[in-house]
């Protein structure tokens, strides 16, 4: 079970959520384009088309939105939205009908 502290409400995990044309070989590049930067820029994959990130505060959360924005493919939805850990961490996660944890926060700061 996690543990509540303030930097629960501090710390926060930046969403990616995405809706991209794969029907021509261009759309497909687009589409691995931007999975594949928001793999670089530390996302992880909770579900198809919905990547997260924990991000320490609400100024490194503004420097991520800024490189998604600049790595946007030119077709397509893409949503970005941030919460706090501690609303994360209330976020109820099945595996067919088992209850699963939800993902945890870094143990240490990423540097990027």
């Amino acid at each position: 079970m996690r543990r509540l502290n303030l930097s629960a409400y501090r710390g926060m995990w930046l969403f990616a959520m995405f809706d991209l044309p794969v029907e021509t070989a261009e759309n497909r590049r687009d589409y691995t384009r931007f999975r594949k930067t928001l793999l670089k820029a530390g996302f992880m994959k909770l579900q198809y088309s919905v990547y997260a990130r924990y991000i320490p505060s609400e100024e490194a959360a503004q420097a991520h939105r800024g490189a998604v924005r600049r790595s946007l493919p030119p077709h397509g939805q893409v949503r970005l939205m941030a919460i706090t850990d501690h609303q994360f961490g209330k976020m109820e996660v099945f595996y067919g009908k088992k209850p699963q944890e939800t993902e945890e926060p870094p143990k240490q700061f990423m540097l990027f």
